[in-house]
């Protein structure tokens, strides 16, 4: 391999390090995810060896956390690598056949000995050929052309298994392809065509500049590959989350007599919705945010909509309990609803003592990494309907998914001034109380 066919293929490697080393995970623990052998994988990162298909190389960028402008410039250096090797292989093959070549000549030489001078130049007829020196010759014969017809086939294998397998590998990536889109047309190697007549020097010089500009073409292609629509995230939410799961309250338009007793916290959807309750003073809405494939989706930004003012709920506040406090406190994202733009806070958490740092975006999620988000809203003024949205990106595409309660916005209503009641266990009854 020529100075410059290695540069091209450590290029790519070096990249490799430089994304493995973002990461605290040894060659092993990666591996392991991408279901390879660490040897395989040692290889690629220090350029023993090229991967033959992206697949491999698109899982491990999403593993380390490259950027799309990274993952771009990571297959254009692919191209390359693979290209150079390819260069390499059919050198080495032209070579053995230069050598064959030149060795076929002198094999025919030592076939055909050389006539001994007759002593008399003027004779008018030499002598017969022995029986035995005309077959000997027939057999030299028959042999150089069976070992010529054996050479041209072994030339030839070679840039039949290139063309079947490494070319079409190359310029096919993995799951960018959507049924019933046109698949891109695999690259051809540098030969003569419109844009060259004639074979020439300069035709030759400019062949390796073919896959860098195969490389731009392959992104045009990729990104036009791309589905405009189709979120590449699923997500689900639950608004009935319970404070350290035992304290929240609900406003209900009913006199207590009328209203059952609290339920268990998985059944709180259920009963509030049997109640026409509304969140009292807080509303906890926990997101389960989980990639469609092992491809990473960057969490951006969370952002609050307000949808709804008026004045607050008439009714009776209840509380599901007589205060509660738990040792854990998750972290989570504080939202003021009574500001004019409320905007969604990372808050840290607690845990007996010990600080729980926020989570602040931007964060990755995928299908084997999933992340829950817990937003805490706020009101003491308003009876506020709302909602969020939640910005993402992935593989050079962005957007934005709305995140309210299956459909309809979220609402929390202030209990300033209402009636207060908790459910006595003792008497089996609502009871009075007072914060």
């Amino acid at each position: 391999m020529s100075e410059a066919q290695d540069a091209d293929v450590q290029e790519f490697a070096g990249l490799l390090r430089r994304l493995k080393e973002r990461t605290d995970r040894s060659y092993g623990q990666l591996a392991r995810r991408l279901n390879m052998n660490t040897s395989t994988l040692h290889r690629y990162c220090t350029g023993d060896a090229v991967p033959v298909d992206f697949a491999r190389v698109e899982r491990f960028a999403a593993l380390c956390g490259a950027t799309p402008e990274e993952r771009l410039e990571l297959h254009r250096r692919w191209i390359l690598a693979v290209a150079a090797r390819q260069r390499s292989r059919t050198a080495v093959a032209g070579a053995a056949a230069a050598d064959s070549a030149d060795k076929a000549p002198s094999d025919r030489a030592l076939s055909h000995p050389a006539r001994e001078p007759t002593q008399d130049p003027a004779s008018a007829a030499p002598p017969p050929r022995p029986w035995y020196r005309r077959r000997r010759l027939l057999v030299s014969a028959a042999v150089a052309t069976a070992l010529l017809a054996t050479l041209g086939s072994l030339t030839a294998l070679p840039d039949d298994r290139r063309k079947d397998s490494d070319s079409v590998q190359a310029v096919d990536p993995p799951r960018t392809t959507e049924p019933g889109t046109s698949r891109p047309k695999p690259a051809k190697s540098p030969s003569p065509s419109a844009t060259s007549p004639t074979p020439s020097a300069g035709a030759s010089k400019e062949s390796p500049a073919k896959p860098g500009e195969t490389a731009d073409g392959l992104e045009k292609k990729a990104g036009q590959q791309q589905p405009p629509t189709g979120v590449p995230l699923t997500w689900s939410t639950d608004s009935h989350v319970w404070q350290a799961g035992c304290g929240h309250d609900y406003v209900i338009a009913k006199p207590p007599g009328q209203v059952p007793p609290p339920p268990a916290p998985q059944d709180a959807a259920t009963w509030a919705a049997t109640q026409n309750a509304v969140h009292g003073r807080q509303t906890l809405v926990e997101i389960t945010v989980q990639g469609r494939s092992s491809t990473a989706v960057v969490l951006d930004a969370l952002r609050v909509r307000v949808v709804g003012r008026s004045a607050p709920m008439e009714g009776t506040n209840y509380a599901m309990d007589q205060g509660c406090g738990g040792a854990l406190t998750p972290r989570y994202f504080e939202v003021d609803l009574d500001k004019d733009r409320p905007i969604a806070r990372p808050a840290d958490g607690n845990d007996t003592g010990v600080t729980i740092p926020a989570m602040r975006l931007p964060y990755r999620v995928s299908a084997e990494d999933p992340e829950v988000l817990l937003v805490d809203a706020r009101t003491v003024t308003c009876d506020c309907s709302w909602y969020l949205e939640l910005d993402w990106s992935s593989q050079g595409r962005s957007g934005t998914v709305r995140i309210d309660d299956h459909g309809r916005p979220f609402r929390t209503t202030s209990t300033k001034g209402l009636a207060n009641y908790a459910y006595d266990t003792s008497a089996r009854a609502w009871v009075p109380w007072e914060e």
